[in-house]
């Protein structure tokens, strides 16, 4: 804020305070004194007399002197967008047009999370302030499912704020709307600032809200460079995800490169799979290229270091060679002359019998407390042949010489890597300096390490080829297909991402949180079904049910139209669970959901005592709010369908590996459920990927469609973040 003008203070008519400027001070740290004692409209009073009159001129203003990012757009494109929604949201005061707005409002937020831009804006603010300020009437509309996005959005304000925004509503927001503020402080000189929460600070900003070093708008260029030694993981997913919102934010680009340096590792099956994940994450990117299309300037590079005198080679034995790095020890062949360098470097070129024995150092300081400069490897040999270009090349060249390289020539600005190379940044661009290259600048963010999870390519792949998975896309792999196919909307993985932001603090994350995001954005939307569970199952007979079955068409969600509809059979004999069988005494009354009430009259059991039929009434004018039992059921019927129902546990029994601990020695011994069910005849119509809802059971994946009557239908049970088995 301006040091010369400042804020005195804020009058408004008790009844109409201006709900969005108090929010955005108190989001902003501004104190803001409020005068409730005026009949007139909201008035910012500043400090030099002068006065300003509106909500919102008086939001603009506090949007423009606000120490946060982007609060009125970051430039002047996106001012004139918050404009156009200052001026959109007083419709939502107005009865009979809130609706529409609403309807408007939801279409648009679809594929966004905030009104402008890539961070809150004083736009969300007002149309944030113009919902909440309207009170049970959107509180109403909030929990009938109806605006998806909007209540999504809103949702997820209200939660990123919570402190400063439930205090503002408690104060200010009755049942009925916008009232007199309710606080017990001096009407004269009620404070609308208070304390806020660390979200909410003055120059605060989302976690991921952080600036690039030396970043100019429109010329940043970054890259995504996966090695194709395995397919896409979430932890990847997080490098990729974080490349793209820089690339947005600061209207820049982002390539795709492929780290195609080790042909013992890599492959075109892992290249073709990584570009598919790319794209099922929604990346837009420039172009794609390959490290291995600059093997040629590598090498000539390598040839004028070693001229230079700022690279050898050397023949010492890999272990022997690494011990000597970790006691700073020089090479015997640091010593050797240009001609020496370049005959065996000529060797390792050919590949013969010599070169293989060879590799290239940098000639960096042996001596240096951080190891990684401590004339680290460039070039090696390897015989075996590269995926894209075959046997054209004996040797190749590290990451660690590649990186710096490239990304110098093709124009990169900020390498994006997660801070366990912390210890390499200075090997990097000491690597730079000695090529002669343009420097590019290094942010960190930290690793994303999941619970009980393995994102070592290398582990991944012994479970791969040990056969104890079925591969890549297996659903208790991390990786991106995998999560997907176990049920994981790309916009639960976006928006979780997201939050741990470019933070370099390293964090052990829950897949619980992962999975409640994912159960917020599929229950609202997803259909209902029935399932039984096959064994043991028992058979209702209503002696008092139809003669003749007979069929209803009922939504396939109570709340969401666009599920569609079902058909649900009704007939004289029913199944239910054995587990809810054993539940019910004898003239119990119950509800058979979707249906009505029912009174069972007689349990049958065989001579163990275990259930296998029950007998009982219907009594359809019996309430549902009086019984304790709301039950699934399914007819006796020949149009069933035959499932089963999968559900995974983690791949390890250990929620972290420790240093140097074998996760060979903490494998889960069982790790995939199968249960026999039987489904509801409408099941017959999903495909592959359907995600529904088996009422009392949970969430599904349908995973093998129906194909045949005798082929069972296969679904994957989704966890929502409650850890605890839905296969009872």
């Amino acid at each position: 804020m301006e040091e010369e003008i400042k804020i005195k203070h804020l009058s408004f008519a008790p009844d109409n305070p201006p709900l969005s400027v108090i929010v955005a001070a108190k989001l902003a740290g501004i104190t803001l004194p409020a005068d409730t004692s005026a009949d007139t409209s909201p008035t910012l009073h500043l400090s030099n007399g002068l006065k300003l009159h509106g909500t919102h001129v008086i939001l603009r203003y506090i949007g423009r002197v606000a120490n946060l990012s982007n609060f009125y757009g970051h430039d002047a494109f996106e001012s004139s967008q918050v404009d156009e929604w200052l001026e959109y949201a007083p419709i939502l005061s107005s009865g009979s047009e809130f609706e529409n707005a609403c309807t408007y409002m939801d279409k648009y937020m679809e594929k966004r999370t905030f009104f402008v831009g890539y961070s809150l804006s004083i736009a969300d603010i007002a149309i944030w302030s113009g919902l909440a300020g309207t009170g049970q009437r959107w509180e109403s509309l909030r929990k009938s499912n109806k605006y998806l996005n909007l209540v999504r959005w809103f949702n997820s304000v209200s939660a990123e704020y919570s402190d400063a925004l439930n205090e503002v509503t408690a104060t200010y927001v009755g049942k009925r709307g916008l009232g007199k503020p309710v606080a017990s402080k001096p009407k004269e000189q009620q404070s609308v600032n208070g304390d806020i929460s660390e979200k909410g600070k003055a120059g605060s900003k989302p976690s991921h809200e952080v600036d690039l070093p030396d970043a100019e708008i429109g010329k940043v260029r970054l890259r995504f460079a996966p090695e194709p030694s395995g397919y896409l993981h979430i932890g990847h997913s997080k490098a990729a995800l974080l490349n793209q919102y820089f690339a947005q934010r600061y209207q820049g680009q982002v390539i795709v490169r492929f780290d195609d340096t080790n042909p013992s590792k890599e492959s075109n099956e892992f290249v073709e799979n990584l570009l598919k994940d790319i794209e099922t994450l929604g990346i837009k990117y420039e172009t794609v290229t390959y490290t291995s299309d600059y093997f040629p300037q590598l090498m000539e590079m390598a040839e004028k270091l070693i001229h230079e005198g700022k690279a050898y080679v050397d023949d010492t034995p890999r272990e022997q060679m690494q011990k000597e790095r970790m006691d700073g020890i020089e090479s015997k062949c640091r010593s050797n002359n240009v001609e020496e360098n370049l005959k065996l470097w000529n060797e390792m070129v050919a590949g013969s019998e010599r070169g293989l024995q060879c590799c290239v150092r940098g000639k960096l300081d042996m001596q240096d407390l951080n190891k990684s400069l401590r004339d680290p490897v460039y070039y090696r040999c390897n015989p075996v042949p590269h995926h894209r270009i075959g046997s054209k090349y004996k040797l190749y060249p590290t990451y660690d010489f590649a990186c710096p390289f490239v990304d110098s020539i093709e124009g990169i600005t900020h390498a994006l890597r997660s801070s366990e190379y912390h210890d390499r940044n200075d090997q990097y661009y000491r690597i730079q300096m000695d090529m002669g290259l343009r420097k590019v600048y290094i942010y960190e963010f930290s690793r994303l390490n999941m619970v009980y999870t393995l994102l070592s390519k290398r582990k991944l792949l012994w479970f791969v080829q040990n056969g104890k998975v079925d591969g890549w896309d297996d659903p208790r792999f991390p990786t991106v297909q995998g999560i997907v196919r176990r049920g994981l909307k790309i916009e639960a993985l976006i928006q979780f991402i997201l939050e741990q932001g470019a933070s370099k603090n390293l964090n052990l994350m829950e897949w619980d949180k992962l999975w409640s995001i994912n159960k917020r954005i599929i229950d609202p939307v997803c259909p209902r079904h029935t399932a039984i569970i096959e064994e043991r199952r028992v058979l209702l007979t209503l002696t008092n049910g139809p003669d003749h079955p007979f069929c209803r068409i009922i939504p396939r969600h109570k709340k969401y139209e666009g599920a569609g509809e079902k058909a649900t059979t009704y007939t004289k004999r029913i199944w239910i669970d054995h587990a809810d069988a054993e539940c019910i005494s004898a003239d119990e009354e119950i509800t058979l959901m979707d249906w009505g009430n029912a009174i069972v009259k007689e349990i049958i059991k065989d001579q163990d005592g275990n259930i296998t039929q029950l007998v009982g009434v219907l009594h359809l004018e019996g309430s549902v709010k009086t019984t304790k039992l709301k039950l699934t059921w399914l007819p006796e019927t020949k149009e069933l369908v035959n499932l089963t129902l999968m559900e995974f546990d983690y791949l390890i029994t250990k929620k972290k590996l420790e240093e140097g601990e074998d996760f060979l020695d903490v494998l889960n011994p069982c790790t995939k459920k199968e249960v026999a069910a039987l489904g509801d005849s409408n099941m017959s119509n999903l495909k592959r990927g359907d995600i529904l809802q088996l009422e009392r059971k949970g969430y599904f994946r349908c995973d093998v469609p129906f194909i045949r009557a005798s082929k069972p239908l296969v679904l994957f049970a989704i966890p929502d973040g409650r850890q605890q088995s839905v296969l009872k």
